[in-house]
């Protein structure tokens, strides 16, 4: 289960904190780690800060987007410790650790963290199902990244170690591909209907979206969403065919 978990992090600009993040990686038993457009480049420094885990920095996956990193994902957690405009599911470490462990045996589980000085954007945070806090001290929670992959990934850990030998039933979950295509067809059938002007899109697609991440549509849930929404643009579009029709009439 733990060959599921992908730890990610996201422009990383220092390369001694990539090798002390593998490190604190492979304390746990995680081996798949995920750069995205890193600020950096693997070097001896990764090498010697990461203390024997030099295989992990070795056989790390390298990404251009997040969207690429997560397209085979079923559950994405992105890790924030600042406020956010939106409200969006929380987990504490704890809740964290156990939701990866149970859907970490059905499908690929990912971590996300953000940038040493600016963590995650919130369109990065957007793509999430869910947020993990660490509950640090409030008059000093000055963690750095390899801190807080050490701390998530214990969590993940612990969780792992005491889980059953009677595995939960799982739902099926959609890939986060599959998730962006509902976001991507939902948006395409809010515009057709007007609903959506382009030219004043305000917050629609950020509120559906914590709306769907919230509820967490299962696969065949998905599917008949995205049935749904082809037949209201083939509704839309007899309806337009059909006020052309009357306006030609008239004329007559």
């Amino acid at each position: 289960m733990l060959e599921n978990v992908r730890i990610i992090l996201i422009g990383t600009s220092h390369p001694g904190n990539v090798g002390s993040a593998a490190r604190a990686m492979k304390t746990m038993g995680l081996t798949k780690l995920v750069l995205v457009a890193p600020e950096c480049e693997i070097d001896g420094k990764s090498i010697a800060l990461s203390a024997g885990a030099s295989d992990v920095l070795k056989n790390h996956q390298l990404c251009s987007t997040l969207d690429e990193a997560l397209a085979d994902c079923g559950l994405v957690i992105g890790a924030s410790a600042r406020p956010r405009t939106l409200d969006w599911p929380m987990l504490d470490p704890r809740e964290m650790g156990l939701k990866a462990v149970v859907e970490g045996s059905k499908h690929p589980v990912a971590l996300v963290f953000g940038r040493e000085n600016s963590g995650l954007t919130n369109d990065e945070l957007q793509k999430c199902h869910f947020h993990v806090f660490i509950p640090a001290n409030p008059d000093y929670s000055s963690l750095n990244l390899a801190m807080a992959v050490q701390t998530l990934s214990y969590e993940i850990r612990m969780a792992f170690l005491a889980a059953t030998a009677y595995p939960e039933q799982l739902e099926e979950y959609p890939l986060a591909q599959e998730i962006e295509g509902l976001f991507n067809h939902l948006e395409q059938t809010l515009t057709d209907t007007n609903f959506i002007v382009p030219a004043h899109p305000g917050l629609v697609m950020n509120k559906l979206r914590r709306f769907f991440n919230r509820a967490r549509p299962e696969v065949k849930e998905l599917r008949m969403w995205r049935g749904i929404l082809s037949s209201v643009q083939k509704a839309v579009g007899s309806a337009g065919k059909n006020v052309n029709k009357s306006a030609d009439s008239d004329k007559q």
